[in-house]
């Protein structure tokens, strides 16, 4: 999550923009859209500010700060490269694009079969990782209180021994909130699990909301339609759902499908945990097969999000294992 500030593993229809670097694994469409227009550091993995699977249309997207893109099909709105130095590979054709200074490879599909294909696999990885990933923060029991639970909710973390704190609620109490502050006790990382398939977000955050999404992790298992009304603090991890925005998100999000009208904003998930690959006898280490959250190698534009939520995963089974031994 330290890598994407924003993943859609299927189509993103923006009007907006991304502060940090963005991975769609479908078409991206919609009039002009900005991205990575925050001057993030750069990525350790050589990632792009926007990496798409499928096709570009719509509006000019904006590349920013010299971030430069991998796009697996054409490129028919065109960019607007700002910034030096900028690559931009392209599967397909593209049209309606200053190249000035930059560089832009197109067509790559007609000369390197492997292109597209690598970026197929990629997305599909990524879609399994954290749909697994997903299901199984859904399933950790509650280990901490809400107070105020109504309209105005506390959210008291009460971390274990590795600094995670879990809480459960349902969407329809998610609904009802119409102030929301966490007071997170020095927890490393907060995941509340909000369970059914439709969930409204139009609480407002109050305390010193800045900086929860490096630490809170909204996470929706079930959902299928995931709208988010207001300014929403917390990174959001929603694999399955068609989610629309109508404010910023300030975190990381990962949707299904997404109707993009507010802003992602930095801030993402930095929580601190690694992991021994081990054993790969061991059903929890990476590499053993049986493991439906196993992650796999990275190649290309699937970045360290799956690395970081998959790293907690595995943390968390074997914390788990510990305790009942």
């Amino acid at each position: 999550m330290r890598e994407w500030n924003l993943i859609v593993l299927g189509n993103l229809d923006s009007t907006s923009e991304v502060e940090g670097r963005t991975f769609v694994g479908g078409n991206l469409v919609g009039s002009s859209s900005n991205y990575n227009i925050h001057e993030v550091d750069p990525s350790p993995n050589g990632k792009p500010g926007l990496t798409v699977v499928g096709n570009v249309a719509g509006g000019h997207k904006n590349l920013n700060n010299g971030s430069g893109a991998v796009i697996g099909g054409a490129v028919t709105s065109g960019f607007n490269l700002n910034g030096p130095n900028q690559t931009v590979r392209v599967g397909g054709a593209i049209s309606n694009t200053n190249v000035n200074q930059n560089t832009v490879e197109s067509n790559l599909n007609a000369s390197d079969p492997t292109f597209l294909f690598g970026l197929q696999q990629q997305s599909s990885l990524l879609n399994t990782s954290l749909t697994n990933l997903s299901k199984d923060l859904g399933g950790l029991a509650s280990n901490s209180q809400i107070t105020g639970f109504s309209t105005r909710p506390v959210f008291n973390a009460q971390p274990d021994a590795d600094g995670v704190a879990v809480f459960n609620i349902t969407s329809d109490q998610a609904f009802d909130f119409r102030e929301v502050s966490f007071e997170l006790n020095g927890a490393d990382t907060v995941i509340v699990n909000v369970s059914g398939k439709n969930a409204t977000l139009r609480a407002n955050f109050v305390g010193d909301a800045d900086g929860l999404g490096e630490k809170v992790i909204w996470n929706f298992p079930d959902a299928e339609n995931v709208d988010v009304k207001t300014a929403w603090r917390g990174s959001v991890l929603a694999p399955e759902a068609n989610g629309t925005t109508g404010n910023y998100i300030q975190g990381s999000a990962v949707f299904g499908n997404l109707t993009q009208r507010g802003e992602m904003h930095v801030g993402t998930y930095s929580g601190g945990y690694s992991y021994n690959p081990g054993d790969p006898s061991d059903p929890g280490d990476p590499g053993d097969p049986g493991d439906p959250g196993t992650p796999v190698p990275e190649p290309g534009p699937i970045g360290l999000m799956v690395l970081a939520l998959g790293g907690l995963f595995f943390w968390r089974r074997r914390a788990r294992r510990g305790q009942t031994a």
